[in-house]
């Protein structure tokens, strides 16, 4: 059996895989960030030790042998650990805005810019850097305590096995160079982050390794120690590992409360807008572009909640509405922290238009599923799509809202094997990374394939162009100078 474990803002999970791939057993708990105000979201290192120690134990017993576990989670965000793999104090999620101020600073003097010309990389608020720089100004104490800036999942596999390292797709983002998989000090010039380099754990070269798990490993879980530990790739590769986008072109959709759209590529692209992520694969050589947009079912959930309906009723009341939403068009940016793929605009803003006296709660949804469906074409042909494309996510379990999907994009639409395609990820990494044969192919089948609907295309390639010609439009009036935000 294969477990994996997938770290995620919110929910720790470990799922245990059959050796062809089959789902047996899913241990759940939440572990939720935590706002302290003033922009500050914090995490409980240790509280996500305890869940890990949870879930792995209650999905084994019903998985007894293990013969690998790969770890997969949220990246980014700030986990300084002493050497020993604790906390120095709580965590700095990837939700704080703490960073903001030193963002701007290095868009105002260029330096965002000239480290996506290294690295292919655009750095966002809660990323290392920016969170290095703030923490540097406002809590000097726990930087100088710290003994490593670790992500999450690297976090756990120093507390399961006592190694202190990190994974290249985590690292990929802010500091690495990404074809060379290893520090770039010019980036850190750059940044005026020279000191922080002490802090930086070793990147692990391709395609990564597992590590026995030891003692303190074994009281935490209940499996045997020297049961191979592999933690890497994060969750947005691990995704598309797990989906099975497995030649250059292909894409994966990942319909979550964020919208993140991807693309497998064997090149490295710093031309063009700063903007989006270039993730360094377990193998050398690739890379996913990763498009990871602000919209997704969090808009969803906005509207559900102002008609008062609930994620059950999305096919029923997409049902009673029709293609085009009765003349109700949406534009899908309502975090309020703006947009970040495929374009950056901190004073992106949502909207709802052509409504009237006859508008139904069926359209107001319609247009809003429609929109999110229009941002996905946007941002996955940003990234490169060619090849094949696959789904996953809250936002997939819907039929019909998939089948808009596929409509708008006017290309089959593979929906990824469930559950858990992240841990499902993990653990293909994980089986490679220990040396365990598998076929690749059964593990990644789809559930099934939709197909576009030759009679909707013009609809909604119609739906798309307005789609663009509206944002073009809004971002001249959300950066109005007479507009305050």
């Amino acid at each position: 059996m294969i477990l994996g474990i997938d770290l995620g803002t919110s929910m720790v999970k470990a799922a245990c895989f059959s050796q062809t791939g089959d789902c047996l057993a899913v241990a759940a708990r939440r572990s939720s960030p935590t706002p302290l105000g003033g922009g500050a979201v914090e995490q409980d290192f240790e509280e996500i030790v305890r869940a890990v120690s949870d879930v792995v134990q209650e999905a084994c017993r019903e998985c007894p042998t293990v013969d690998a576990i790969g770890i997969t989670g949220q990246s980014d965000g700030l986990w300084l650990l002493d050497e020993q793999g604790f906390g120095v104090g709580r965590a700095v999620s990837w939700l704080d805005d703490r960073g903001n101020p030193y963002l701007q600073d290095w868009i105002d003097r260029g330096v965002f810019e000239a480290v996506f010309r290294r690295n292919a990389n655009a750095i966002f608020p809660g990323s290392h850097a920016p969170l290095l720089a703030a923490l540097r100004a406002t809590r000097p104490d726990l930087i100088a305590a710290a003994h490593t800036a670790s992500y999450l999942k690297d976090g756990i596999l120093q507390r399961l096995t006592g190694v202190r390292f990190t994974d290249a797709s985590d690292a990929s983002l802010p500091f690495l160079d990404i074809e060379a998989r290893d520090y770039d000090p010019e980036i850190l010039r750059l940044l005026g982050l020279e000191e922080m380099a002490r802090l930086l754990a070793p990147v692990l070269p391709a395609p990564g390794r597992a590590f026995p798990l030891d003692a303190r490993g074994t009281a935490l879980t209940g499996l045997p120690v020297g049961t191979p530990v592999h933690a890497g790739p994060f969750d947005l590769v691990a995704c598309p590992i797990g989906a099975g986008a497995n030649r250059v072109g292909d894409g994966l959709i990942i319909v979550g409360t964020t919208l993140a759209c991807e693309v497998l590529t064997d090149r490295v692209d710093r031309s063009g807008p700063p903007v989006g992520m270039t993730l360094c694969m377990p193998a050398g050589g690739r890379w996913i572009r990763s498009m990871p947009a602000t919209v997704g079912t969090a808009t969803l959930d906005w509207v559900l909640e102002m008609i008062g309906a609930c994620h059950s009723e999305v096919d029923s009341l997409i049902a009673r509405s029709r293609p085009g939403a009765n003349g109700v068009t949406a534009l899908p940016f309502f975090s309020a922290t703006g947009e970040r793929a495929p374009f950056v605009d901190v004073r992106a803003r949502g909207q709802l238009s052509g409504l009237n006296t006859w508008t139904t709660k069926a359209d107001l949804v319609t247009a809003v599923c429609e929109s999110v469906a229009y941002a996905a074409r946007h941002c996955i042909e940003a990234a490169g799509l060619t090849g094949d494309v696959s789904i996953c996510g809250g936002g997939a379990n819907s039929q019909i809202w998939s089948q808009m999907v596929a409509d708008v994009l006017q290309r089959p639409l593979k929906i990824a094997r469930r559950p858990e395609v992240g841990a499902r990820g993990a653990a293909i990494a994980a089986m490679d990374a220990a040396g365990i044969a598998y076929d690749y192919e059964a593990w990644t089948k789809p559930e099934t394939v939709i197909e576009p609907r030759q009679e909707a295309a013009e609809h909604y390639r119609n739906g798309f162009a307005h789609y663009l010609e509206t944002v073009e439009s809004a971002r001249g009036l959300w950066n109005s100078p007479h507009r305050k935000c």
